[in-house]
């Protein structure tokens, strides 16, 4: 399956600010440090995964 490191890297995003967004409702207020660690954990999810290339797929081989 072929999946671009820009697709990989919004999942990435969306999933860890989903993350941090689900920890900072449990008490049902957002406060400033929480929207700081969600913007973080978005940013930071994007740019790891964004930043490590896709392994290489192999090559098949015809006599097989």
């Amino acid at each position: 399956m072929k999946v671009s490191h820009y697709w990989k890297a919004v999942v990435a995003a969306v999933v860890s600010g989903a993350a941090a967004a689900g920890t900072a409702l449990e008490d049902g207020i957002v406060t400033a440090p929480e929207t700081v660690a969600i913007v973080l954990a978005v940013l930071g999810g994007a740019g790891f995964t964004w930043a490590v290339p896709n392994r290489a797929q192999p090559k098949p081989n015809p006599g097989e």
